[in-house]
């Protein structure tokens, strides 16, 4: 899923670059219930296009891996996200943020004409924006994929 062209790596963070040349069609089975288990065969046949699904704009979109553990309660170390520079940011999205120097992952929430990057780990500190903070919304997280095994 990921291009060989890198566009950022830094010491914490690898951002690549989507390359959607090649199609990514897996078969889809349909809904899978959380319950009793439903036979296998009922396979319909179907298959999903995963960067069709993933990836509407790949011109403008990125993978991630999340290091460090400032958004625990959404993201754990390693998990791999998909980045939308393409998209409006709405408040209250998670988005990747380049702020005073560094590459950041957090929740941008504006309120009472402020505006803060939300960490969801408690431990970590809010992050006010002021008009001196050299900052940058990069994109807005759009998806996340977490290996399970």
């Amino acid at each position: 899923m990921k291009s060989k062209d890198e566009i950022i790596k830094t010491k914490n963070l690898e951002i690549y670059k989507a390359d959607s040349s090649e199609e990514l069609s897996l078969p889809y089975i349909g809904g899978v219930r959380a319950g009793f288990p439903s036979p296998a065969n009922d396979f319909s046949g179907e298959r999903i296009d995963i960067y069709k699904e993933c990836v509407p704009h790949p011109e403008s979109t990125y993978f991630a891996r999340v290091t460090g553990d400032s958004m625990n309660k959404d993201f754990l170390e390693g998990d791999l996200l998909i980045i939308d520079a393409s998209l409006e940011y709405r408040d209250n999205q998670i988005a990747m943020i380049y702020i005073d120097g560094e590459y950041t992952m957090k929740r941008i929430k504006k309120t009472n004409g402020k505006c803060f990057l939300l960490p969801s780990n408690d431990s970590f500190p809010l992050i006010e924006i002021t008009p001196e903070s050299n900052s940058q919304i990069l994109g807005i997280i759009t998806w996340s994929f977490r290996k399970h095994i």
